[in-house]
């Protein structure tokens, strides 16, 4: 087994011998030359730099057996804990317990976006703090537990922030986070109501990226579990939740198509995961799925690379409105580009103009109010479907992943239809009867 020379900003009395209980992880395995390293607070290989994922010895035996106990398990991620790097006991513990959100039957979105077969929406802004990152930070926060440390930490573009925060106070940890100075306030306001230190970093996300890359090598970041940085390897797995629940809540089926949104490209790519994992346990069957990427326009560096056609993708300088994927340098872009190609999806993006039409197309369809980044999705999945192609006539599944209380400066223009006497008469003369 490799020696374990990354910085890792490690707390008192962390365990890296491989003896913490995180369940069924059995290590952590290099994405690029397959190194092996005992679990810790490690991120990148010392072997060639490549970014590290967590390696599994998951359930074997009857597949049926395998979905009545997580059908019997609670209604939120921890009853798929025999597949996550979590104790067994997971469930017992202090969590916001998120996941197992709705999976909308989008009928009304359907009929507007010119869908024949089956559309649904996995509204993930029904978690706790109303974004996916729920599911990411609970998983991380048991290994922050693991590894014994006491403040929580990220870099956020804003709902990451919210949850750490909000999980961090529920499980008793310190949380410090660190944000862009310019978010929107509705994410600035959730994310600092929760009793921790919120500090704005003057420039975009990867400055504070870069910050926190420097604090963790740092003294004064001793202690501090970085969701996003030295527990990443951990934090990822949460999103192979989002494609757990879906085949589930689908009959165990896999969906014949995925939109989903691009920030960092790791939701992406442990979605992708969790398929393949399923398959291999024979939770579902095999059958060929197509995963397409959704970016906004003004930070696309992963759709410009797969529509040149190239491997490497080149970071951009963000400017959009949909700041919660607006990560110009995306750590899993190489990926996102591979799994695209490998599954014969694509890379598409769409401009402000048409995030904002997609939030209200998406509001006024189905009730759901998204925030910019479900915009995203939404925008994207009109414009394959008009460009052919997204197969309208296939089950497909569009994320959204936050909730739009968060990013109302996107749809500020919105308002009351009237404003009129209390009177019926006022009530015809403004042509509303």
């Amino acid at each position: 087994m490799a020696a374990q020379s990354v910085a890792t900003s490690a707390a008192p009395g962390s365990d890296t011998t491989g003896s913490v209980d995180l369940g069924p992880a059995t290590g952590l395995s290099c994405r690029e030359c397959g190194t092996r390293f005992e679990l810790g607070p490690i991120f990148a290989c010392v072997e060639c730099f490549g970014p590290l994922e967590v390696a599994y010895e998951l359930p074997a035996g009857d597949p049926e057996a395998l979905r009545a106990a997580i059908e019997a398990g609670p209604n939120n991620i921890w009853r798929y804990a025999p597949l996550l790097p979590v104790p067994a006991d997971v469930a017992s513990k202090p969590s916001l317990n998120p996941g197992f959100t709705k999976l909308v039957d989008a009928r009304n979105l359907a009929k507007e976006l010119g869908v024949t077969g089956k559309l649904y929406v996995k509204d993930d802004s029904g978690n706790p703090t109303h974004s996916f990152k729920d599911r990411v930070v609970a998983i991380a926060v048991e290994a922050a537990r693991a590894f014994g440390y006491t403040t929580l930490s990220c870099s956020s573009t804003g709902n990451l922030a919210g949850a750490v925060g909000a999980a961090a106070a529920r499980a008793g940890f310190r949380s410090c986070v660190f944000i862009p100075h310019d978010l929107e306030q509705g994410k600035v306001v959730m994310a600092g109501v929760y009793g921790g230190d919120l500090v704005g970093i003057e420039g975009n996300y990867d400055d504070v990226n870069r910050f926190c890359s420097e604090l963790i090598g740092d003294p004064l970041g001793e202690g501090w579990g970085f969701v996003n940085v030295n527990l990443r390897p951990y934090y990822g797995e949460g999103s192979k939740t989002l494609a757990y629940e879906i085949c589930e809540q689908l009959g165990w089926q896999l969906p014949d198509q995925l939109v989903i949104p691009i920030a960092s490209g790791s939701q992406l790519t442990k979605i992708d995961k969790g398929l393949q994992e399923l398959i291999k346990l024979g939770l579902v069957e095999d059958k060929p799925y197509k995963i397409f990427g959704a970016q906004a326009e003004g930070c696309s560096p992963v759709s410009t690379a797969f529509k040149a056609g190239h491997d490497v993708v080149r970071p951009q300088k963000p400017n959009t409105i949909a700041k919660s994927l607006a990560i110009g340098n995306p750590a899993d872009g190489p990926y996102v580009l591979d799994i695209a190609r490998r599954t014969g999806g694509f890379v598409e993006d769409v401009n402000d103009e048409q995030v904002v039409e997609a939030i209200r197309i998406l509001a006024q369809t189905e009730g759901i109010f998204a925030e910019t980044a479900g915009g995203v999705t939404v925008g994207v999945t009109k414009k394959l479907i008009e460009n052919g192609v997204l197969d309208p006539s296939l089950t497909t599944v569009v994320l959204n992943t936050g909730d739009g209380l968060k990013t109302l400066e996107a749809v500020s223009g919105t308002g009351q239809t009237a404003t009129i006497r209390p009177s019926l008469d006022a009530f015809r003369a403004a042509g509303l009867a």
